[in-house]
């Protein structure tokens, strides 16, 4: 109450003042004008006087990102155009504050310890802290027990020293030792372990080799049976060794010495050259195994995204050292063993012949030749005899035939023309394997530039040649002055025999014309086509059809005939020289054809007539020209052969060896 008074004092006092106001006549409002009169504004004397109009013009000013202080004008080399060139782009980037921080998100991991730390260290102190205050309770509760005890007696001084203990055991956990925190940006303090990759095992389990068990009895009967044979030879040996004369005696001896070293060495080769060829093919499968599984189970799977384009996949690639100078000039596959094929060395560079070799190779070992056969001169043709897969005839650049037999292994042939029995003038083109005579002979055919095709026989142990044909050039007979007719004698290049006619087979020439002869006749032709302007490189007859036939020239066109017509059916001009042309064995419709430019095409009349349905560069380098190209019988690739001497394997897409389809014969 007494505190309530000064305040209605306050408000009395108030009401006064307002009554003495009201009284006086005056009102509050009267002195604000005089206020507004005294108040001036001041101005500074530079100010400028702008009238109303120009006070509410507006001025927009806009606020950018660019930096004032940046430089507009840098300039800098430039390496690619040789000059000074001025930078477009200018940083205005303006650092106005920055700070290096370590801020770690509490959900993770190391978030999650630093907090679990920091509890703990928190929870250790707000312990220690509580048992401080219980010891300084206790303390202060002793100190008059103290007192009383040190007057009275001393019986109490064990507890107090157990007091003590306490407070030392507090204050050690009152201050906790301080953990050493670790700079996480000093990455020599971290250690770090690689992991070691694990060790993997890999076994092979082969098949235990054969065993055959062997017992025998030796009693003494047996050993003194061949210990009298052995005193019976040496007793045969020395009578003999009496009877003869001393120089003949050192002759034998000599020989003998001979005969057995070389039996001995024989024999021994003869027992590991087998074994080592077995051991030798097993290795080359382990070397070439991705390109052997691609040869057996590799399919181009994106022939099923297009139907009339098909690919060449490259497989093993054969050569030899001895071979490395010499072009390919023959190939062949071995009638008999699908995986053997002939190759025949030589050079079509006329101005440099040289030697020759004879290789047959094995897909089972692309590394070496099974058979090596070297010659004088250069291999121009070869072929394998059907009935006998060991023969092989070759045709030689010096006009001589012969024939290897692969079952005597040696260097030299076993059959070989000469001058005197008939042999060519000039290169032997192509040589042909044909039935046997009447009296069981083997027979083989050859043609030649020198205008012939000779028939060679085997008679016992020497050639027989009866020419069957002399190409002559028609319309241009000229006379001799005493009045003899002179013809030009015509170049034959290929030739090819009839499948089913025994009697009929063409012939290709240097002047670009295809003759259809007969053996019967001798004297002319059954037929002539103007087949090219050059040369003609090859001539085949369709393995299925009889009346089809096929050429290539190096005037770039491959033509399809029939031989009852003389105008082509279909002619394929491929940019470049075509060195051979080859049938598929599976269809009738597919053919091969390769280019001096190293192209390997592919067509297949079944499914497009105008182009081919593959072309592929097949060498490596451009500068290659590959010269022959032959189909294997069975399986589906084919070998190409260039001018370096190296022998290429290409397997065939699917859409390259599409079955033809049956027709329905109504």
């Amino acid at each position: 109450m007494p505190q309530k008074q000064p305040r209605r004092q306050s408000i009395s006092v108030g009401r006064g003042t307002r009554k003495r106001d009201e009284d006086s006549g005056t009102e509050v409002g009267e002195g604000q004008d005089e206020w507004n009169q005294s108040k001036a504004t001041v101005r500074p004397p530079d100010q400028l006087e702008l009238t109303d109009a120009e006070l509410k013009e507006e001025f927009t000013r806009i606020l950018t990102a660019n930096n004032p202080h940046a430089p507009q004008n840098i300039v800098r080399y430039s390496f690619k155009e040789g000059t000074y060139k001025l930078i477009g782009f200018v940083n205005q980037l303006a650092v106005h504050f920055s700070q290096v921080g370590n801020l770690i998100p509490k959900d993770s991991d190391e978030g999650r310890r630093q907090r679990y730390r920091a509890e703990r260290v928190a929870g250790s102190l707000e312990s220690a802290k509580v048992t401080l205050s219980e010891t300084e309770n206790l303390e202060e509760e002793e100190e008059p027990k103290e007192a009383e005890v040190e007057a009275g007696s001393q019986t109490d001084v064990p507890a107090a020293e157990a007091v003590e203990k306490v407070t030392e055991e507090l204050m050690t956990t009152k201050q906790p030792k301080e953990r050493k925190l670790t700079n996480q940006f000093n990455f020599s303090e971290r250690a770090s372990q690689t992991f070691n990759n694990p060790l993997r095992n890999r076994e092979c389990q082969m098949e235990p080799p054969p065993r055959t068990n062997f017992s025998a009895t030796a009693n003494q009967w047996e050993i003194y049976d061949a210990y009298m044979e052995e005193l019976e030879k040496q007793e045969k040996t020395k009578e003999k060794e009496k009877t003869k004369t001393p120089v003949a005696k050192k002759t034998e001896k000599m020989a003998m010495r001979k005969l057995t070293s070389m039996e001995s060495q024989t024999d021994d080769i003869t027992k590991v050259s087998q074994a080592a060829k077995i051991v030798e093919r097993m290795v080359n499968q382990n070397t070439y195994d991705d390109i052997a599984q691609d040869f057996k189970y590799y399919e181009d799977a994106a022939d099923e995204y297009r139907d009339q384009e098909g690919t060449l996949l490259p497989l093993w690639k054969f050569q030899n050292d001895k071979a490395k100078h010499l072009a390919v000039t023959a190939l062949c596959w071995n009638p008999k063993y699908k995986d053997l094929f002939a190759v025949g060395h030589g050079s079509y560079d006329f101005m440099k012949q040289s030697r020759g070799m004879l290789l047959l190779y094995s897909m089972k070992n692309p590394s070496f030749p099974e058979y090596i056969f070297s010659s004088d001169s250069g291999i121009m043709c070869l072929d394998m005899h059907v009935d006998h897969p060991y023969l092989v005839v070759v045709g030689h650049y010096d006009g001589n035939v012969a024939i290897y037999n692969l079952k005597k292994p040696h260097s030299q042939p076993c059959f070989r023309s000469s001058a005197k029995s008939g042999k060519h003038t000039d290169p032997v083109w192509q040589v042909k394997w044909q039935k046997d005579d009447m009296d069981h002979n083997l027979n083989f055919f050859s043609v030649s530039s020198d205008g012939r095709i000779v028939s060679w026989t085997l008679v016992k142990s020497e050639l027989i040649h009866t020419d069957v044909i002399k190409l002559k050039v028609e319309g241009s007979t000229s006379e001799v002055p005493e009045g003899l007719p002179l013809h030009t004698v015509g170049c034959g290049t290929a030739f090819d025999f009839h499948k089913e006619i025994d009697y009929m087979f063409l012939v290709g020439t240097e002047e670009g014309k295809i003759y259809k002869c007969s053996k019967s006749y001798s004297s002319q032709f059954l037929d002539t086509y103007d087949a090219h302007n050059m040369a003609v490189d090859a001539v085949t007859w369709n393995p299925y059809h009889t009346r089809v036939f096929m050429s290539c020239s190096s005037d770039w066109t491959v033509k399809i005939w029939d031989h009852t017509i003389k105008t082509p059916m279909f002619i394929y001009d491929l940019n470049s020289a075509v060195g051979d042309v080859a049938w598929a064995p599976y269809s009738s419709t597919v053919f091969a054809a390769v280019t001096t430019d190293g192209k390997a095409h592919v067509f297949d009349l079944a499914i497009n007539k105008y182009e081919a349905i593959c072309n592929q560069p097949v060498v490596a380098k451009k500068k290659n020209k590959i010269t022959h190209v032959q189909f294997n019988p069975i399986h589906p690739i084919i070998i190409v052969g260039d001018d370096r001497g190296h022998i290429t394997c290409l397997k065939l897409s699917p859409n390259l060896r599409k079955m033809p389809k049956e027709r329905d014969q109504a």
